[in-house]
């Protein structure tokens, strides 16, 4: 079996976990109980071993999708030689009647719903369900519970599948025949743990009944986005895919659904993104913020809280979304994408040193403070003056240090231009924070008078030391010729003027060095591991800020547009795209390049009005395919 394209999934969740859908329906990725569990569908990974829910319709002939309007619940239309059918996927997230002001905003229901209903003609095929527990490590045992429901078990996890046609148990796997007429439908539900959930005879009803109620979920939530401005759908839908990657329970939001999807073909870049990074979370919730969910973020803070007891003081570059993140291990016995192996879970960058972190923080702190008008809930303004303190103490500690930067780099440490740049923006930040309250509880004068020094000469040793006149360009470290694209954003966050001539050459050289026409590497050097990897996609809409604050502004539109254009059918982007050949690379959807959409959509709506917007602040039906 051929591996489908990275660009052929769609994402859908439960706030809690997401499952990927490839094109023709096969489910194919799925981690029980949440983002970071092991797990139970992984064809992704190996389309033999790893298991998979799959659709297989007799005749067909054509293919479309959709999302229902402003919600996560997707719609796959097949037209097939005697009729058409449309499969309905979505992960049941059911509303409170009343919201608490902590934990989850919705009920998540630990199910994958597959409703398949004939809608003209006649329609046959069946369905075909196996998983694959731990990874595929763990012996699967399967029982009949009745002429519609198979329990699965395997690695001390159980998943439960009830359909509305006979499900019959052949090797472990699960086949569900059907042959509809309009009208007709043969559902299936996918549910996690030993509950025994609905049976059969209650099928229809209760799909029905979870889908009104998740549809509804889904609108109210996209109801509250406060962006009317150009590219509207396009922001919703990658504030949506955002959501997706937010875990309710704990407040976390992980960096992206997968793992193991290679950044180089071939290479050895197969890392697990199913963590809380500091610098992709603070990110995320600040593009949230300025799309006037407040509530994301004080969520993600209170994950902090609950994660670093110490207020600041200990904070890590990433953290599990329970416990510690893992040690990295490599699945050898799963043959990767395409081949491309190994296949690693667990993450080692979690032990390096990258001190940007703080500066990021405190940027997605400044702009909630700012959302909430500095009245935060009691929570957070209690430990608001400690935490601000050990941030900044942090940055005093380590603006002379060399750090792995934020590519994690597993190399030697360097003194990174964008890790200082962070540093200034980070003292620019807490000063912005301080300021903000005129009975200085947060900070003295004189501790405050201390930032702004303290930053005056962070910025100058890096506007001296970061340019280097042989490349003609601020670069990637000190005394370094190596470009990097990082510096882009830097620029973003007013560390470097846009209108400086130095900037305007760096961007240049960035553009002839490391750029593939609309897209951008982040650097092109021996970074010690295999393979070359593919362009990185945040990093080409940085391009667009830069050009957008440089005045370039329809130069800027012309390539966000192009831009989005190399997003797949449902606006979804990877981590990375293959300059080459234009496919995704990496985990899927990616946090990072979502946030970057959402904000250069939102800062090109405000050069369109001459309002100058720092980055990230944000205030403010599918073609038919051959089957």
């Amino acid at each position: 079996m051929t591996d489908k394209a990275i660009a052929d999934y769609a994402v859908i969740g439960d706030t809690c976990t997401t499952a990927l859908i490839a094109r023709d329906g096969s489910l194919d990725w799925l981690c029980w109980p949440r983002h970071d569990g092991p797990a139970v569908f992984l064809a992704l990974l190996d389309s033999e071993r790893g298991g998979a829910c799959r659709l297989v319709l007799d005749g067909l002939t054509e293919i479309t999708r959709r999302y229902l309007p402003n919600t996560n619940i997707l719609e796959t239309t097949f037209v097939t030689a005697t009729g058409r059918a449309v499969l309905t996927d979505f992960m049941p997230l059911h509303r409170h009647e009343s919201v608490p002001e902590e934990g989850p905003d919705g009920q998540a229901q630990a199910q994958v719903v597959r409703r398949l209903a004939c809608r003209s003609g006649r329609v046959s095929g069946r369905w075909r369900l196996r998983p694959s527990f731990d990874y595929a490590r763990a012996p699967t045992e399967a029982t009949t519970e009745g002429e519609t429901c198979i329990r699965f078990r395997g690695g001390g996890d159980t998943i439960r599948a009830v359909c509305a046609v006979p499900l019959a148990l052949r090797d472990e796997e699960a086949e569900g025949a059907f042959a509809l007429g309009a009208g007709e439908r043969a559902d299936l539900v996918i549910a996690h743990g030993e509950k025994h959930g609905v049976d059969g005879e209650g099928l229809p009803g209760a799909v029905d009944d979870s889908l009104a109620d998740t549809r509804a979920y889904w609108e109210e939530w996209s109801g509250r986005c406060t962006y009317e401005g150009p590219y509207r759908e396009t922001v919703l839908r990658s504030a949506l895919t955002l959501k997706l990657l937010t875990h309710g329970p704990s407040g976390g939001i992980v960096a992206a659904a997968t793992a193991g999807l290679p950044e180089a073909v071939p290479g050895n870049r197969n890392y697990d993104y199913r963590y809380v990074w500091m610098r992709d979370a603070s990110f995320t919730v600040t593009a949230f913020v300025n799309l006037g969910y407040q509530r994301e973020a004080a969520e993600f803070l209170r994950f902090l809280r609950e994660a670093d007891t110490s207020r600041g003081r200990d904070l890590h570059l990433m953290y599990a979304l329970d416990g510690a993140v893992p040690e990295e291990e490599f699945l050898d016995h799963l043959r990767g994408w395409r081949g491309i192996g190994p296949v690693g879970i667990g993450n080692a960058a979690a032990d390096q040193e990258q001190y940007d972190i703080y500066g990021e923080f405190l940027v997605a702190l400044h702009g909630y403070l700012e959302a909430v008008e500095y009245d935060p809930p009691v929570k957070v303004n209690d430990h608001l003056p400690e935490a601000l303190g050990h941030l900044t103490d942090h940055i005093l500690r380590a603006r002379h240090a060399a750090d792995h930067g934020l590519w994690e780099m597993r190399t030697e440490k360097r003194q990174s231009v964008h890790t200082k740049a962070m540093l200034w923006v980070g003292l620019d930040r807490a000063v912005q924070i301080a300021r903000a309250d005129p009975k200085h509880r947060l900070a003295s004068p004189d501790t405050i008078a201390g930032w702004e020094r303290a930053a005056a000469e962070i910025r100058a040793e890096y506007h001296a030391r970061g340019w280097n006149a042989a490349p003609g360009a601020y670069t990637m470290a000190y005394e370094s010729d190596d470009l990097d694209a990082a510096v882009l954003r830097t620029v973003l966050f007013g560390a470097f003027d846009p209108h400086d001539p130095r900037v305007a050459k760096t961007l240049e050289r960035v553009g002839e060095e490391l750029g593939a026409g609309d897209l951008i590497y982040r650097y092109r050097m021996d970074d010690g591991l295999e393979g070359d990897e593919a362009t990185f996609t945040a990093c080409s809409f940085w391009r667009v800020g830069c050009l957008a604050l440089a005045g370039r502004n329809d130069e800027a539109t012309a390539l966000f547009e192009r831009l989005l254009s190399r997003g797949n059918d449902l606006g979804l982007f990877a981590e990375e795209i293959d300059a080459e050949t234009g496919e995704q690379r990496g985990n899927v959807p990616q946090g990072f390049t979502h946030m970057a959409v959402i904000n250069h959509a939102v800062r090109l709506a405000a050069a369109d009005r001459e309002t100058p917007t720092d980055e990230p602040d944000c205030r403010a039906e599918a073609d038919a395919v051959p089957a």
